[in-house]
């Protein structure tokens, strides 16, 4: 069937020749856009793109000059990090120019890092977290049977994927509904994230096992159009029963250095070199050098437009306060993860320390406990992209005297295992350790599904848990060794992807569930070394104009912020670093309220997680014999966007140059006398100077 003219009926049918030279096209596109995204997932998605190529052109039904048509066939890419394939696809269509995908994962795009069904034609749902195409499918193809609709439903999963359990609860509604207008095809290309799917968590024999859930199973070689082509065909004369397509495929198919290698699971060509090869392989030279240039430069100028546009929203100073854009107030970088990493690697020797990975183990370095030390790898397990098994699997070992360590992106960790935290580890009050890696918006690129903005509203309100959301990799260091070993119960640790400032050192306070208050005290040539940190409990009131509260990532934008309004405004700030939210300071926070009555929260967050906590503890302890200013910053009741992790925080407002904004504005509201700025100075003599003058002109003096 492939592509259809809905007014006329017309069909576009290509034969398997037509089809391979094709593929050629769509990989080319995919492989160009992700380079020019210097992100993205290039292995599966080459090796999906021979399936879905006939899928699009010769099975689905579906017009992209009508994409909403009510008689089109729907199919739902579960493996939404696939989805520069699809976008390849959609462009090959019609859907949209070839050059519109060149803006994938940039700030802005459609093209997000993950399918977004509210800003793309050709796409039906949004998605991202594995594991959950099946179901939606099949509710679709429910819908179809009750409304007695004649189109079918396709969904295309990864075989990594299969490890989900909400899969198989999908294949048993399936099976049970005899959805017969609905196929599953599965990329089986043997590799996941943390290597060869067998060993992570081994789905075989997939074929045998649909087959006991009562699906009609198709095994073909993922890369022969023929077979491919014929299973399509196949599949659609089966009744009663949904049909499994299992497809072998290679990783990176098409690209020689790609080919079976795990390691260009999630990493773009860097080099041009590397695109050229790659661009050989696929198309034996088809696509010329100027094509490539020319999208290169269209993914460049899009880039610049929007970092123009994002500065351009920027509140603006007297000086530029931007990390390390001046020769003094330098700030080492680090990301948050690293020092998690260091604080396992060091507490490994515990006996009781057991780790448990869930396929993203390297990039939130869970690895570090095993890796210069092989002898702890009888310590260290996989559960696969499983994560609510995950979370069981570790109450049993907690269970039995062991400190189990499970982590994952935050979304999943805290959203998708919510139930079984809930329940299983927080009621009987198990020593169960999650990692919430990735947390805000600074997983950039990947976009909205992966972003994890909720974890602080979510988990804080369950009882017995432990939540910590430290500010950079020294303190993460230091909260994940007390946390891990000194917390009996729950603990739920949130950090970050990106390179944060380094704000504290080793000898820096810190003290599990204790606040710290932090005060700029003069420019330095180093950022840390501007500032003095002491325990809340021995910080004395310096009468300051406002106390910025905050968590995370945010205290370096705080300290910064805190810096900006001495400079331009004279205000002095006190912050407060409540690295522990649960238990949380409430002491730190009452001291802020009854010393300044000025208070800004500040989250990288939907704003209120921890904002809310900080105003309904502001709200028991006020005298209410002063007037008591308080506000809130985080992100804006919106899920996040695709994009440069910094750019992200400019687009979000979660920048120290919109804390000082509203810091500023606070502060006046206020009414408490602050220190005016030179500018305002030199404004209001001049006034002084010409009323004067008109008064002596007067005779008034």
């Amino acid at each position: 069937m492939g592509i259809v003219n809905s007014k006329t009926g017309e069909e576009k049918n290509l034969s398997v020749q037509e089809l391979i030279e094709a593929t050629k096209k769509v990989r080319a596109y995919d492989v160009v856009s992700i380079h020019a995204a210097g992100s993205g997932h290039p292995g599966g998605t080459l090796s999906t793109i021979d399936l879905a190529t006939a899928l699009y052109l010769t099975e689905l039904k579906h017009d992209p000059a009508d994409p909403n048509w009510p008689g089109r066939d729907r199919v739902f890419w579960s493996a939404g990090h696939k989805a520069p394939a699809l976008y390849s696809l959609l462009a090959y269509c019609g859907y949209y120019k070839v050059e519109d995908i060149m803006t994938l994962r940039k700030l802005g795009s459609k093209f997000q890092g993950h399918p977004d069904c509210r800003k793309m034609n050709g796409v039906e749902v949004s998605t991202g977290s594995l594991g959950q195409g099946l179901g939606i499918a099949a509710g679709n193809a429910l819908a179809a049977k009750i409304d007695g609709k004649n189109y079918r439903c396709y969904v295309l999963m990864g075989d990594g994927e299969q490890q989900e359990g909400s899969v198989w609860e999908a294949a048993m509604f399936a099976s049970h509904h005899k959805l017969d207008n609905l196929v599953a095809i599965v990329d089986k290309n043997k590799l996941q994230i943390d290597g060869k799917v067998a060993e992570v968590m081994n789905i075989d024999p997939i074929d045998e096992k649909y087959k006991s859930f009562g699906w009609e199973v198709i095994r073909i070689d993922g890369h022969d159009m023929q077979q491919i082509v014929d299973a399509y065909a196949k599949a659609r004369t089966v009744k009663d029963k949904p049909v499994a397509i299992i497809a072998d495929t290679c990783k990176g198919q098409g690209v020689s250095f790609m080919q079976n290698v795990c390691g260009w699971h999630g990493v773009a060509t860097k080099k041009d070199d590397e695109l050229n090869t790659a661009l050989n392989d696929i198309t034996h030279g088809q696509m010329s050098k100027d094509e490539v240039a020319r999208y290169l430069q269209i993914a460049k100028d899009y880039q610049a437009k929007k970092v123009k546009d994002t500065d351009a929203k920027m509140p603006k100073f007297k000086n530029n306060y931007w990390w390390n854009s001046a020769d003094n107030m330098k700030a080492e970088m680090d990301p948050t993860r690293f020092g998690f990493g260091r604080a396992l690697e060091k507490m490994g020797d515990d006996k009781r320390l057991v780790t448990i990975h869930a396929d993203i183990s390297d990039s939130i370095k869970i690895t570090d406990f095993e890796k210069n030390h092989p002898d702890r790898k009888n310590r260290v397990f996989s559960a696969g992209i499983a994560e609510q098994n995950m979370m069981q699997v570790a109450v049993g070992l907690a269970k039995e005297g062991k400190i189990p360590v499970t982590g994952t992106y935050g979304v999943f960790a805290s959203g998708r295992c919510w139930d079984q935290i809930r329940t299983s580890i927080c009621y009987p009050k198990f020593n169960v350790k999650i990692a919430g890696a990735h947390g805000g918006i600074s997983v950039g690129a990947d976009g909205a599904t992966h972003q994890a903005l909720e974890e602080i509203s979510i988990l804080s309100i369950l009882p017995n848990m432990t939540l910590a959301v430290p500010a950079d990799s020294v303190e993460t260091e230091k909260s994940t060794k007390t946390c891990f070993l000194d917390v009996d119960g729950p603990v739920y640790i949130r950090f970050a992807r990106e390179a944060t400032p380094v704000i504290s050192k080793t000898d820096t306070p810190f003290k599990h569930g204790m606040a710290n208050v932090i005060r700029f005290r003069g420019e330095t040539a180093n950022f840390v070394d501007a500032f003095e940190t002491k325990l809340a409990s021995n910080y004395k009131n310096e009468n300051e104009h406002i106390a910025i509260i905050a968590c995370g990532p945010m205290v370096s934008e705080a300290m910064r912020a805190a810096y900006i309004l001495k400079k331009e405004y004279g205000i002095e700030t006190r912050i407060v670093n409540i690295h522990t939210i649960k238990p949380i300071d409430i002491n730190a926070i009452k001291k802020a309220v009854s010393e300044i009555g000025v208070i800004l929260t500040a989250e990288e967050h939907q704003v209120g997680g921890f904002g809310n906590i900080v105003a309904g503890i502001a709200a028991k302890v006020k005298d209410y014999k002063s007037p008591l200013v308080i506000d809130q910053l985080g992100i804006m009741d919106r899920f996040g966007e695709s994009g440069d992790p910094w750019m992200l925080m400019k687009e979000f407002g979660l920048t120290a140059e919109h804390i000082a904004v509203k810091a500023y504005k606070l502060v006046n509201h206020s009414g408490k006398k602050v220190k005016i700025v030179a500018k305002k100075v030199k404004k209001v003599k001049k006034v002084v100077k010409k009323a004067k003058k008109t008064a002596k002109k007067k005779g008034k003096k």
